[in-house]
């Protein structure tokens, strides 16, 4: 709450889910630190100050490097653009905030409250006789399975094909449309509108009675509660009407529609299931009344104009509008869209006053004037306010013409206005009603013309790349009036619009954006993660090992899509993201255990086997405490997807990573292992660690004598006071103990002392 308020964000549905989705992670730095302070007092038999910190500092770079990891997947994503970035900052930005706070209490105050709610030693050995128990049994399951998997050739090549058939086949979902992908889901709503549009030059008395027709329908919807009807004007917008412009919607041929619905809790149908129905309820009576019509739903993310748009280019009006009319057609045709309509207004006739500036000017009358007393006539004219006894708000009194006279021409024409001589003068002694044909509306993007086709995609592929793709399919038999075949541009206008041609827009855009800036940041992440690895362990090796699980984080999640019947959504992508750092903080700590045990003595097969099955209890704990905090959004309409990223994604990936790492960590071969200890300072850097650890080297050929004879004297000199320290240093190992004194180990010595 103190990051939200210091970086200006609002604790909002967006932050409050940024804080569920990490709880799951949160307490992994917690787990950790506690396992270990038991398993260490288990170890020596008893309970000191000294070796809970000991503990502490044993698993305190892992820990620290695991949680930079999991920040590294998350940062990078606050950085997508468009609408969406703000929208799903809070998510980034706060969770890794909340992960810094964790690894913060995680080495102050979780030793302070073990030490402060101690159990008995007797108590923790029971608990350990259990563990002790089940770490037999997964000692002898992953010594049988990686042994089979590493020594047996078959079952090894056979375990990473079927790896590799399962990854493409899952990925092969997204092809097939088995799992379709969308910006977000649609939401749950309280409320959805009807936006009606009659033929242009329609009078008000229609629209309203097309409204009141439609209004009568779905007022027999069990889950309408209200129905509010506005003919000629705009009913008050919201952050969707601003975009879509619905605000300028006041000729007497639109009108507006806004039904409200029973609370969520009080009805079993999700408001897109109730539009659905009222999208076919109505369709009869705007086809009898010849007006194109449009259920428009609350957008679960950033709105736009329409979910999908087609922006129409060419040289000049004609082309553009034939254009324009022949994909209308094509969305029509393919079957996939619903609500289609176009952004082109045909031509009718009006009433234009043509003022007779001559004949004005000798009454003693302004055009402006004759402007205002036409609009007072033909609207109405606020003259003021009064507040009525129980009225909340005031009311306006206006002046109106009866519809009777200002629909007739006749009348009109006796209007008077107001002279600057005084008097009245009959407007028609100041000019003529004249009949003219409306302007079109013309429409300009960066500075060129353009024409807007608009479609709303219907069925269980409700994207609008689906729908995108029906269309182009049309498109392969289309050729335009200079015989070109046509294809509409994904990432840009046209660039020659000097013939034509067409750009998909809408949601798609914002679509496009942001998957492509998530896909950016993902691979910043894995590069930055990679190079903290490396960091760490001082090797290139082992960190490939360890992010090798990330692809197999999309064997759970894409999978778990299809088995719950939901789409891969923007959040399922930041909670497939969020799962790479996961899953490299789990295979960071089983390759560091690996180091530390074979640090001390344990030979490198048995070292990887033992911290598989030492690791496997706190890995399942965090999966399930994820697993836990993943289940809450589980319900939500829009944060699903992260929810079954979580879930299915870390389930799976948690199992295959206990296997995977230690059969990479055995391929990488125990030199890796041992350079690593040396970097992290646990194993001495001097060649006799290679006798002591059965580690072979190559031989190196022997040089003649001529070569060693012309070697540079100071070398010589070096050569044989090394190799003189290294005789006494062997002459006091054999008076020594053959054990490994750990604690000498933790010291490097300096090469470079001659």
């Amino acid at each position: 709450i103190f990051a939200a308020w210091i970086l200006g964000m609002t604790i909002d549905r967006v932050s409050l889910f940024a804080l569920i989705f990490s709880i799951g992670i949160l307490v992994d730095d917690a787990i950790v630190v506690t396992e270990n302070i038991y398993r260490r007092w288990l170890i020596d038999n008893k309970i000191t100050i000294g070796t809970a910190i000991d503990a502490v500092r044993e698993v305190g770079n892992p820990t620290i490097l695991a949680t930079f990891t999991v920040v590294a997947a998350l940062v990078p994503m606050a950085a997508v653009s468009g609408m969406m970035g703000p929208y799903m900052a809070p998510i980034p930005v706060l969770g890794s905030v909340a992960m810094m706070i964790s690894l913060f209490a995680a080495f102050v105050f979780t030793p302070y409250f073990i030490m402060k709610f101690v159990p008995p030693l007797g108590v923790l050995h029971k608990m350990h006789e259990k563990e002790e128990k089940e770490s037999k049994i997964l000692y002898a399951f992953f010594h049988s399975t990686i042994s089979k998997l590493f020594h047996i050739k078959v079952y090894g090549w056979g375990f990473l094909i079927t790896l590799f058939v399962a990854f493409f086949m899952s990925m092969s979902m997204f092809y097939t449309t088995t799992v379709p992908v969308k910006m977000l889901p649609l939401d749950n709503k309280s409320e959805f509108g009807v936006v009606l549009d009659m033929a242009d030059g329609t009078a008000l008395a229609d629209t309203a009675s097309t409204l009141h027709k439609m209004a009568q329908v779905l007022r027999n919807m069990p889950e309408v509660v209200a129905i509010q009807s506005y003919a000629g004007t705009a009913k008050p917008f919201d952050f969707n009407g601003l975009v879509r412009h619905y605000y300028l919607r006041q000729n007497s041929s639109e009108g507006e529609l806004q039904i409200q619905l029973a609370e969520k809790s009080d009805r079993d149908r999700s408001s897109h299931e109730i539009a659905l129905e009222a999208r076919q309820l109505i369709k009869q009576i705007a086809a009898d009344a010849g007006a194109n019509y449009a259920v428009v739903e609350m957008p679960p993310g950033p709105p736009v104009l329409r979910p999908v748009v087609a922006e129409v280019y060419g040289p000049d009006k004609a082309t553009r509008r034939k254009l324009a009319n022949d994909l209308t057609e094509m969305f029509k045709e393919s079957g996939t869209m619903t609500d289609i309509d176009n952004l082109m207004r045909d031509e009718y006739p009006v009433i234009n006053f043509e003022v007779d500036t001559e004949k004005a000017s000798r009454f003693g009358v302004s055009v402006q004037t004759i402007k205002e007393t036409l609009a007072m006539a033909m609207s109405s004219f606020n003259v003021t306010t009064i507040r009525l006894k129980n009225a909340l708000e005031p009311s306006r009194v206006c002046l109106k013409v009866p519809l009777s006279k200002r629909s007739q021409l006749s009348y009109l024409t006796q209007l008077p206005v107001p002279s600057q001589q005084g008097g009245m003068i009959p407007i028609s002694e100041l000019g003529s009603f004249v009949y003219k044909k409306q302007d079109d509306l013309i429409f300009h993007k960066d500075l060129a013309d353009v024409e807007y086709v608009l479609g709303e995609p219907i069925g269980r592929l409700s994207a609008p790349i689906y729908a995108m793709f029906g269309v182009d399919d049309l498109l392969l038999r289309y050729q335009t009036v200079d015989g070109k075949e046509l294809q509409g541009e994904y990432l840009g206008p046209p660039e020659d619009q000097t013939v034509p041609g067409f750009e998909w827009a809408g949601e798609w855009t914002v679509t496009y954006e942001t998957f492509r800036d998530m896909g950016t940041a993902f691979g910043v992440a894995l590069v930055v993660i990679y190079m903290l690895v490396v960091w760490q362990f001082g090797n290139f090796i082992i960190p490939a090992v360890i992010m090798a699980p990330i692809p197999l984080t999309l064997l759970g999640v894409v999978p778990g899509h299809w088995l719950l019947g939901a789409e891969f959504t923007a959040t399922s992508m930041i909670g497939w993201i969020a799962l790479a750092g996961i899953i490299v903080r789990n295979s960071i700590l089983l390759v560091d255990f690996t180091v530390q045990e074979y640090a001390k003595g344990m030979p490198f097969f048995d070292a990887v086997i033992n911290s598989c099955a030492s690791r496997t209890r706190p890995i399942l704990i965090t999966a399930f405490a994820l697993v836990g905090g993943a289940s809450v959004i589980l319900t939500d309409p829009i944060f699903q997807g992260m929810a079954i990223s979580l879930l299915f994604g870390v389930l799976i990936s948690t199992m295959l990573t206990l296997i995977v790492i230690p059969l990479g960590t055995l391929s990488a071969g125990e030199a890796s292992c041992r350079n690593i200890a040396v970097s992290m300072g646990l194993l001495p850097g001097d060649a006799d660690a290679d006798a002591k650890y059965n580690v072979e080297k190559p031989e190196k050929p022997k040089k003649p004598k001529s070569e060693k004879s012309s070697k540079d004297p100071k070398e010589w000199i070096k050569a044989a006071l090394g190799k003189k320290k290294k005789t006494d240093d062997n002459a006091e190992k054999e008076t020594s103990d053959d054990k490994i004194d750990t604690n000498g180990l933790l010291k490097k010595e300096d090469k470079n002392d001659v």
